[in-house]
């Protein structure tokens, strides 16, 4: 699929669940959000069926996000899913890794070939008032489980709060190094004010050469994180509302004024 400035959509990011058992400061309000009903998730059948018409179209690469992905019950049931589509080359999933460490194995054997773990501080303290009291030693743990059975390259994401704060990002880069994971910096985004830079350690971000949709948690088909188009896959079908979004991709990103990356996906 070509979109009208010639850029070849192959990629597709899933919200499986705007659920996350996080609260990041830089994600979630302190209290809560209005989550979106159960009978509204798209189920996995569902998510399968359009990861087969989006392979048909010429999408290879999947990536599994949330919310966070692993409290959603069976996940590895939709991997195996995904996992048997000859056309997808790459299936990846990002998560918070607080419970990697249980399944790593398990989304290993059932088809995931690597994950991105976030990862914003190596203090423990400052990673449990960033999360809002998640523990750190249970990513670490996490991370070492991913490297052990082959979820590789593992890649970290770690979000820019403080650009001045030199120190943090010099040691998480000798951390990585250490262990033998890649890492990528993300600057902090705001998305209804269209603030956002090019990831450095990847290409998220750069818009002349994104070929990436995302796909929502009840099942909206997005062209670009900093647009408010988006098309239902339940009201066009699946068909209609990928080549609707590939269509009116945009140029480059603006705005996103009606979601939040707890529930597009990031």
């Amino acid at each position: 699929m070509l979109d009208k400035f010639k850029r070849k959509i192959t990629y597709i990011r899933i919200s499986v669940t705007d659920r996350c058992n996080l609260r990041c400061i830089y994600c979630m309000p302190e209290e809560g959000i209005k989550l979106i009903s159960h009978n509204e998730i798209l189920t996995y059948d569902e998510i399968y069926e359009i990861c087969q018409v989006g392979a048909e179209l010429g999408i290879n690469k999947v990536r599994l996000t949330g919310g966070e992905p692993l409290v959603r019950k069976g996940i590895e049931l939709l991997v195996e899913k995904i996992a048997s589509i000859p056309q997808i080359t790459d299936l990846n999933m990002t998560t918070n890794g607080i419970f990697l460490e249980h399944y790593a194995q398990i989304l290993k054997d059932a088809g995931l070939m690597r994950v991105n773990v976030s990862l914003d501080t190596l203090d423990p303290d400052e990673y449990k008032r960033i999360t809002r009291g998640g523990d750190i030693y249970k990513v670490f743990k996490g991370i070492e489980a991913a490297v052990k059975v082959g979820l590789t390259p593992v890649k970290l994401n770690a979000v820019v709060m403080d650009k001045n704060d030199k120190k943090t990002k010099l040691s998480l880069i000798e951390y990585a190094k250490n262990i033998g994971v890649e890492i990528r910096f993300i600057s902090q985004m705001h998305l209804d004010k269209g603030d956002f830079q090019v990831v450095e350690g990847g290409d998220g971000g750069n818009c002349k050469i994104c070929n990436r949709l995302r796909l929502t948690a009840n099942g909206f088909i997005k062209p670009c994180l900093f647009s408010d188009d988006e098309y239902s896959v339940r009201e066009l079908g699946i068909r209609e509302a990928i080549l609707k979004a590939v269509e009116f991709k945009p140029k480059s990103g603006t705005t996103c004024t009606h979601r939040n990356f707890y529930n597009i996906g990031g």
